[in-house]
């Protein structure tokens, strides 16, 4: 292949590339997180089919593996080759079905094994510990409480609970509408003390922060000193100086309340189907985890209480 045809061809793919980003974002409704994600993967991906000289639409499964070592020679981890890779597995089944390509060679590749573990939780102290660290005399105090016990009671992702509104909490029935993945709607009951704390900050404290604004005023639930809606890396940021504050282990993040959720969910007897879709997962593979996360929780309560646990 000439020059000119190579850079002809690393064109073509890269025109692919954000024919695919544009499906992913105005067909699937995609997160601007996991778009973000696909573009900086596949952009690494189609930089290094240029370095070498390979055609992305006739690439075989050699290339492809030739392309996961180079990862792992780079020092990426198990897990984010495994991320690169269901990018790539992602683009050429669009291609396929786009009739870009006539063979899905990534389809076939096997992904590197990733060592077990299981996700990171809190123990309801924790939480206490978080809440008592909120100074609910002034507005900031009570919101970051609001969005603590928000976390607790619904499994909630950070970026669901940015796309908030203050409507989307129904007080009359308990519950709050969430939209998940793909924009992807479920509503999720809360308890009644979430549902206190919830409307003590839309009473107290919202409207005082939303007066801030110098703008057009915001429907969002959660707001700024500025009266602006905030992101999910503000709300994030908050929950870190929450735990800073609270001192409990630092690497306590906001997805660690999400897999606390389901947890006491199972061990309270709850099926794994309705957490599944109390949680939002497309897979209820994704939902298994915390079924192995119950049983560790039960074989460390044995090995503390029984006379030989140990």
């Amino acid at each position: 292949m000439s020059v000119e045809e190579r850079e002809r061809a690393q064109r073509s793919f890269e025109d692919a590339v954000t024919g695919f980003l544009i499906y992913q974002r105005d067909v699937r409704n995609l997160s601007a997180n996991t778009l973000r994600a696909y573009q900086t993967d596949l952009g690494a991906y189609s930089a290094w089919l240029s370095r070498e000289g390979v055609d992305g639409a006739t690439v075989g499964h050699r290339d492809l593996r030739r392309y996961l070592a180079y990862l792992s020679r780079a020092g990426y981890t198990t897990r984010t080759i495994n991320r690169h890779l269901s990018a790539i597995r992602r683009l050429y089944r669009w291609m396929v079905s786009q009739d870009m390509v006539a063979s899905d060679a990534a389809a076939a590749l096997a992904s590197p094994k990733i060592a077990k573990t299981l996700p990171r939780t809190m123990t309801d102290a924790d939480v206490g510990a978080l809440l008592e660290a909120c100074d609910t005399s002034t507005p900031e105090g009570m919101r970051d409480a609001a969005l603590i016990e928000l976390l607790y009671a619904s499994g909630a992702r950070i970026s669901e609970v940015a796309r908030l509104d203050a409507t989307d909490i129904d007080f009359a029935q308990a519950q709050v509408r969430l939209f998940g993945k793909g924009s992807k709607e479920r509503v999720v009951p809360l308890y009644q003390r979430a549902l206190e704390s919830l409307r003590t900050y839309l009473r107290e404290a919202r409207p005082s922060l939303v007066a801030r604004s110098k703008g057009k005023q915001t429907q969002a639930l959660f707001v700024s000193v500025r009266g602006r809606a905030m992101s999910a890396d503000a709300l994030r940021t908050r929950f870190e100086r929450c735990v800073a504050l609270a001192g409990i282990d630092a690497r306590i993040t906001p997805h660690a309340m999400r897999h606390t959720y389901a947890t006491e969910l199972l061990q309270g007897g709850a099926d794994l189907r309705s957490v599944q879709e109390l949680l939002g997962h497309e897979s209820l593979a994704t939902t298994q985890i915390y079924t192995h996360l119950s049983v560790e929780r039960l074989k460390e309560a044995t090995r503390q209480a029984h006379p030989r646990g140990e």
